[in-house]
C-alpha cells in the first residue's frame, strides 16, 4: 500500500469557490436524499475544470443553470465537472447511507440519532463540494423527518421557517449568515430532552441557548447550560468577543469520534463532555465539561469567525483556543493544578510524540491522512507557543495583538503567519526568530551547568540549549525561549545577576547559550529554572536531593516547588532501578515528612505533591527503557513511600474533613487529597476497612472512585466486591460504566488477556461506540504497563488484533490507539522488537485505512539517532 503525502508548500489557492449554498436533506436511515444547490465562482484566469471531493456518493443528478449536465467524470473520490462558465449555479442530487456508516464521518445515524461530523474531511460524505477550509459559503439547509421518530431537526445558523407534510414527516429551514467552510457544518435529527436558557451579552443582544440531551438525562445537563454562560461571560470581559447568532445549541451524542465539534452555532458534544452530576460525575468529569464547553464556544471567534487556510495551519485555531480554554480554566478553578495538568500532558504524551516517529512542528509540513493532524503537538505544544506571545508581550499587548488579528482577518480563512503578524504589529520585540517554534520539531532541552569559586565568592550559571534531531528534521536551530528563574541558597535567600539579564524573574534564551553572573555569593547557589513551565522544554539540571528539598521549601513560583518533588521522586525511582535503595536515605525521608506536616493545610498544593510521576512520564527522562525494571522500581517506591510516612499520611488523612458534596476549589481541593492519601495508605496495606467505608459513605463520584482505584492495585479481594457492587448500580449509565470498564482494563493482573475478552462480551459493551473501545481497548493500550508490554509480546499482539478489526469501521479510533506500539523506540531491544513484529502485521494488512496506514508505516521507517538511544 503506498499513499501520496499532502505538503503545505504545494498549497494552491482553490481554482473555483462556492459563495451560496441551498441544500435539502430528506432523512432516510440507508437511502438519505442530499439536493445541493452552489452559486460556484471561478478564481482567476484559467481554464480548468472544477473538480469536487466526494466519498461513498451515489450520484443521481447534475444540473447547471437549471439544466441537465452530463459532460463530468466521477472517480472514486471526486467529481470533474468540465467546460463550465465562469459564474454559473449548479444542482447536484446524491444518496448516502447514514445507518451504516460505522466510520462516524459526514452524516451518519446511531443509537436511533442522526448526527454529522465533518472535520476534517467529512462534508465529501454527504454531498460533492470543495472540502477544503478556504471555501466559505452562506448555508441554508432544510432538513425534512419523520416527526414522530425525530421531532427534532437542527443544523447550523437561525431557524427561518418550519412546515408539516401530509405523510407524518415534518421540515425546517435554518440560515446561517455567517460564511463558513464545509467542515463546520453539522446537522443533527432525533429525540431529545431540551434545556432551554437566555443569555444577554455586553452590548445587549439577547441569546436563546439551547442544550439538547438523551430523554431522562436533563438533570445532567444544567451544569453545562451554568459554563456556557460563564465562557460567555468571560470571552467578553478578557477579549471583547461576542456571541452573533440569535441562538446557540448544544448537542450531546453517545457515539462520537471526538470530544465535541465547534460547528458554527451547532456543537455537537460526546456526552461525557456534557452530562454531570455529583452522582455520576466526578470532579475532573466536571472540570472537563466546563473546559470542553468553553473551548468549543471560544472557537465561534477562533476558528469559526476566522478559520485556517488549510489544514497545515490547525494549531491557528486548535492551539489558540486551548490557550484559551486554559486560561479560562484557570480563573474558574485554580491557576497551579490547571498548570500541572497541563503539563503531565506535556511530558506523558506530547514530549513522546516529539521523540518519535511521528514528530512534527505544531504546523506540520507534510501529512497523508489529514485525521492525524488532531495531536498534542499541534493543540497542547500549540498551546504552549501561544502561551509564551503572552507571556513576552504581557496581557495587555497580547490582547492588543488579538483585536488586530479580528480586526484584519474576521471572515477569512488565514494562516499562523498572519497570526504572528498580527502580535508583532503591537510590539517592538522583534518575532522572527520567536516564530521558528512554527516550523521546528522536536523537545528543547535546556542544560543548566555551575561554577562557584570560593576564593572570590563568583558563581556563574551558563544556560545552554539543543534539540535533537526528528524524524521529519534533521538538523535544529537555537529557539527563543522566556525562561522563568529563580536563584536561592540553602537559606532560602534569593540573589539576582550582576548584569541585570533576569528582569521581573525571566530571562530570555534566543542562542545557543547564555551565562548569568553572581557576585558576592557566600556558598553555591540553587537555580531554580523553568517557573511555571515558561516554555515547553525539558530541563538537566543536576541538583541533590537536599537542594531539591530546598527548592520545594524555599522558592518563590509554586510550580517549581511542586516540581522540584517530581524530580526528587524520579532519581529515588532511579536509584532503585540501579538496586540502590540506600542511596535514598534517612534524611529525604524526614525531609519528605516534613513536607507533609508543613503543608498539611494547603490541601491543593499537597493534594498534587503526593503524587508519584507515572510511568509514562518517568520513560521521558529514561532512554532503551527496561519496562519491567522501571514498573516494579515505581512500585517498590511507593511501598516505601507509603510505609515510611504512613504516620503523618494516617495524620492527614484523618484530620482531612470534606463534608457534604459541593464542586468548589476548596472541596475539590480537599477531595484530591484525601483521595492521593487514601492511595497510599491502601499501599502501605491493611486499609481495607477505609476502602469499605469510603466507598459505603460516598455522596459524591470522585470518592466512590477513589475508593476503587486505591483498592485496585492494593487490595483485589476488595477491589472486586466493590467493583462488582459499582456494576449493579451504575449499569443503566453508559458513561459511568465506562469507568468500571477503564478501571479493570487497567488493572495489572497475569490473566489481564482473559479479562478483557470477558469485557468485550459484557452485554453493555458496544463495539460500534468510541467510548466504549477507548475505555477497554484503549485504556489498557496506553495505561496497563505490565499487562501492554508483557514480555511475551501477547498485550502487543492482543491490542493488534483488536485494531485490524477496528480499522475496517473506525479507522480515526484505531489511529489513535496504535499511538503506544509506534512509540517502540524508546524501550529496550527486546520490547523494540515485539513491538515491531505486530507493526509489521499491521503493515502488511490488506485494505488498511490511510490513518493507520501512515502512523504505522512512519513508525516502522523510523531511525533512531545517536542521541535518542
Amino acid at each position: 500500500m503506498s499513499l501520496q503525502a499532502k505538503k503545505r508548500a504545494d498549497y494552491l489557492p482553490p481554482a473555483f469557490t462556492i459563495n451560496d449554498v441551498k441544500m435539502d436533506v430528506q432523512l432516510h436511515p440507508t437511502c438519505t436524499r442530499v439536493t445541493s444547490e452552489y452559486q460556484v465562482e471561478r478564481m482567476g484566469n484559467h481554464g480548468h475544470a472544477l473538480t469536487l471531493d466526494g466519498d461513498n456518493l451515489t450520484l443521481r443528478e447534475v444540473c447547471i443553470d437549471g439544466q441537465p449536465y452530463t459532460d463530468y467524470e466521477q472517480t472514486d473520490s471526486s467529481l470533474v465537472i468540465c467546460n463550465v462558465a465562469d459564474d454559473f449555479s449548479l444542482k447536484l442530487v446524491t444518496e448516502i447511507d447514514p445507518e451504516h456508516n460505522q466510520a462516524l464521518e459526514g452524516l451518519y445515524l446511531s443509537a436511533g440519532t442522526y448526527c454529522t461530523q465533518c472535520e476534517a474531511e467529512g462534508f465529501r460524505r454527504i454531498t460533492y463540494y470543495l472540502d477544503r477550509p478556504d471555501v466559505l459559503a452562506r448555508f441554508e439547509v432544510t432538513l425534512h423527518g419523520d416527526k414522530q421518530h425525530y421531532p427534532t431537526l437542527l443544523a447550523n445558523g437561525n431557524p427561518i421557517a418550519r412546515g408539516d407534510h401530509d405523510d407524518g414527516t415534518h421540515w425546517v429551514t435554518w440560515q446561517d449568515p455567517h460564511p463558513k467552510p464545509a467542515y463546520l457544518f453539522a446537522l443533527v435529527a432525533g429525540d431529545f430532552d431540551l434545556l432551554e436558557d437566555s443569555y444577554t451579552t455586553t452590548s445587549g443582544k439577547p441569546v436563546k441557548l439551547e442544550l439538547y440531551v438523551d430523554k431522562g438525562k436533563r438533570d445532567q445537563g444544567v451544569f453545562a447550560l451554568e459554563s456556557l454562560k460563564r465562557a460567555m461571560k468571560w470571552d467578553e470581559d478578557t477579549f471583547g468577543l461576542e456571541y452573533d447568532l440569535d441562538i446557540y445549541m448544544i448537542v450531546a451524542v453517545d457515539f462520537f469520534n471526538m470530544g465535541a465539534m465547534e460547528n458554527k452555532g451547532l456543537n455537537i458534544f460526546n456526552s461525557k463532555f456534557v452530562l454531570a452530576d455529583q452522582d455520576s460525575a466526578t470532579d475532573e468529569d466536571f472540570f472537563n465539561v466546563e473546559s470542553v464547553i468553553a473551548h468549543e464556544y471560544f472557537h465561534n471567534w477562533t476558528g469559526n469567525r476566522v478559520t485556517c487556510r488549510d489544514w497545515f495551519q490547525l494549531s491557528l485555531k486548535e492551539g489558540l483556543t486551548v490557550f484559551r480554554d486554559q486560561q479560562f480554566s484557570a480563573d474558574m478553578t485554580s491557576p497551579l493544578s490547571n498548570r500541572i495538568k497541563h503539563v503531565r500532558v506535556m511530558r506523558e504524551h506530547q514530549f513522546a510524540e516529539d521523540a518519535s516517529a511521528m514528530s512534527h512542528p505544531i504546523r506540520p509540513e507534510e501529512v497523508i491522512e489529514m485525521n492525524n493532524f488532531y495531536t498534542v503537538t499541534v493543540y497542547d505544544k500549540g498551546a504552549e507557543v501561544i502561551r509564551m506571545f503572552h507571556t513576552l508581550l504581557g496581557p495587555e499587548k497580547f490582547r492588543e495583538g488579538m483585536d488586530e488579528y479580528f480586526r484584519r482577518h474576521d471572515g477569512q480563512a488565514v494562516t499562523c503567519d498572519d497570526f504572528v503578524a498580527a502580535m508583532q504589529s503591537v510590539t517592538d520585540l522583534n518575532l522572527g526568530h520567536f516564530a521558528l517554534w512554527y516550523s521546528q520539531s522536536g523537545t528543547p532541552v535546556i542544560e543548566v551547568t555551575t561554577s562557584y569559586d570560593p576564593q572570590t565568592r563568583r558563581m556563574d550559571i551558563t544556560f545552554s540549549q539543543h534539540t535533537a534531531p526528528t524524524a521529519d528534521q534533521k538538523d535544529k536551530a537555537s529557539l527563543f525561549m522566556p525562561v522563568a528563574f529563580d536563584c536561592i541558597d540553602s537559606a532560602g535567600n534569593h540573589y539576582t545577576d550582576d548584569d541585570g539579564q533576569v528582569r521581573d524573574g525571566m530571562f530570555i534564551l534566543d542562542t545557543a547559550a547564555k551565562t548569568l553572573h553572581f557576585s558576592d555569593v557566600p556558598e553555591p547557589l540553587i537555580p531554580v529554572v523553568l517557573g511555571n513551565f515558561s516554555a515547553p522544554a525539558k530541563v538537566e539540571n543536576s541538583l541533590s536531593a537536599e537542594q531539591l528539598l530546598a527548592v520545594f521549601q524555599y522558592a518563590n513560583d509554586t510550580f517549581n516547588r511542586w516540581d522540584a518533588l517530581q524530580s526528587l521522586y524520579d532519581w529515588c525511582i532511579h536509584q532503585y532501578e540501579l538496586e540502590n535503595q540506600a542511596a535514598v536515605d534517612a534524611t529525604i525521608w524526614q525531609g519528605l515528612e516534613q513536607v507533609i506536616t508543613r503543608e498539611s493545610h494547603n490541601h491543593e498544593l499537597l493534594g498534587e505533591c503526593l503524587v508519584i510521576p507515572s510511568f509514562e512520564t518517568l520513560c521521558q527522562s529514561r532512554q532503551l527503557v527496561e519496562v519491567a525494571a522501571l514498573n516494579t522500581a515505581r512500585s517498590q517506591f511507593c511501598r516505601d513511600f507509603a510505609q515510611r510516612l504512613h504516620g503523618p499520611l494516617e495524620t492527614l488523612f484523618k484530620t482531612l474533613e470534606t463534608g457534604p458534596y459541593q464542586y468548589t476549589q476548596t472541596a475539590i481541593n480537599a477531595r484530591r487529597c484525601r483521595n492521593v492519601v487514601l492511595n497510599h495508605l491502601a499501599c502501605a496495606g491493611d486499609a481495607d476497612k477505609l476502602l469499605n467505608q469510603q466507598f459505603e459513605q460516598a455522596d459524591n463520584m470522585t470518592d466512590s472512585l477513589g475508593a476503587l482505584k486505591a483498592a485496585q492495585g492494593h487490595s483485589p479481594s476488595v477491589f472486586e466486591s466493590l467493583m462488582s457492587r459499582f456494576e449493579q448500580r451504575w449499569n443503566h449509565d453508559p458513561l459511568v460504566l465506562d469507568k468500571w470498564f477503564g478501571l479493570h482494563a487497567t488493572t495489572e493482573r497475569t490473566d489481564i488477556l482473559s479479562q478483557l475478552s470477558l469485557l468485550q462480551q459484557h452485554p453493555r459493551f458496544a463495539k460500534g461506540n468510541p467510548n466504549r473501545v477507548r475505555a477497554v481497548i484503549g485504556s489498557f493500550a496506553f495505561f496497563n504497563t505490565a499487562g501492554f508490554h508483557a514480555p511475551d509480546g501477547s498485550g502487543y499482539q492482543f491490542v493488534t488484533d483488536y485494531l485490524l478489526k477496528l480499522d475496517a469501521v473506525n479507522p480515526q479510533v484505531a489511529a489513535r490507539i496504535v499511538t503506544p506500539l509506534t512509540q517502540w523506540h524508546n524501550f529496550a531491544p527486546d520490547y523494540q522488537l515485539l513491538m515491531k513484529a505486530q507493526l509489521e502485521r499491521i503493515a502488511n494488512h490488506k485494505g488498511l485505512s490511510g490513518d493507520l496506514y501512515e502512523k504505522v508505516s512512519k513508525s516502522l521507517a523510523f531511525k533512531v539517532n545517536s542521541e535518542q538511544q
